[in-house]
């Protein structure tokens, strides 16, 4: 899987990057209702794999997954924080995405619920979103871009963003994940107004639902731009866990 070194700052992404990648171009309204392939939505519906298999986490794991894949299914922007769809709790989007991801032969661990938020350039504003993140094991870099195109597809993304964790000695670990506790969506949504630099290198963040985790993925390059706004939202860098690894916004 090819990794991002740094991406066109005016193409448009989605928080839950942001983690996300979420909105679709041009779209303002729900998301559609074309339908998954019949092996994904068979492979979904399959006990033990439902809904209630997907109760988040808050991103806590005992030991890494092979790889993350982070995705919405929200093609709305929203600037209200209070708007009721950022209450949604995505069960029967985690039951799909799973679905997908067991169809190409990879296997679907855990999901944690995240509230993101995403600067856009086009509109200038910082907007909310509701996503998950997906953990998945058993898959290789060929197989983790082949699901992350079949979601963006099927949840009519613009792009979904994946993490293939590597060791930090891994020529091809080229991007880091951040996690830092004690942030909740208010501050990430207030520094990024207030921060241009961590706009540009971000693109936005999550905030896990449960826990209050901040996530953030940049290039491996910006780790000091990452550093700084963490210590900006008054969260400690010194409980932050930095994973290496490869990251794709594959779309």
């Amino acid at each position: 899987m090819s990794s991002t070194t740094r991406l066109t700052r005016t193409k448009r992404l989605s928080a839950a990057l942001m983690l996300t990648l979420g909105v679709t171009a041009g779209a303002t309204g729900s998301v559609g209702t074309a339908a998954a392939e019949p092996a994904a939505r068979s492979a979904a519906a399959t006990p033990p794999y439902g809904c209630a298999a997907d109760a988040s986490p808050g991103h806590t794991r005992a030991e890494l997954p092979d790889a993350e894949i982070f995705a919405t299914d929200n093609t709305a922007v929203i600037t209200d924080p209070g708007d009721p769809r950022l209450d949604a709790h995505l069960l029967g989007f985690a039951c799909e995405v799973r679905g997908i991801i067991r169809a190409h032969g990879a296997d679907p661990e855990e999901s944690s619920l995240l509230d993101g938020v995403f600067w856009s350039t086009d509109l200038q504003a910082a907007t909310y979103e509701r996503s998950r993140a997906f953990d998945v094991e058993d898959v290789t870099p060929e197989q983790l871009r082949t699901v992350a195109e079949t979601v963006r597809k099927r949840f009519r993304q613009e792009s979904v963003l994946t993490f293939d964790y590597l060791p930090a000695s891994s020529p091809r670990a080229t991007a880091i994940e951040v996690e830092v506790p004690g942030v909740d969506v208010t501050r990430l949504h207030d520094g990024l107004l207030a921060d241009p630099e961590a706009r540009e290198v971000l693109y936005g963040g999550s905030v896990t639902v449960r826990g209050g985790k901040l996530i953030l993925v940049a290039d491996r390059t910006d780790t000091e731009v990452v550093r700084r706004f963490v210590a900006t939202l008054g969260a400690d860098w010194s409980a932050a866990a930095v994973h290496y690894g490869a990251r794709e916004f594959v779309g």
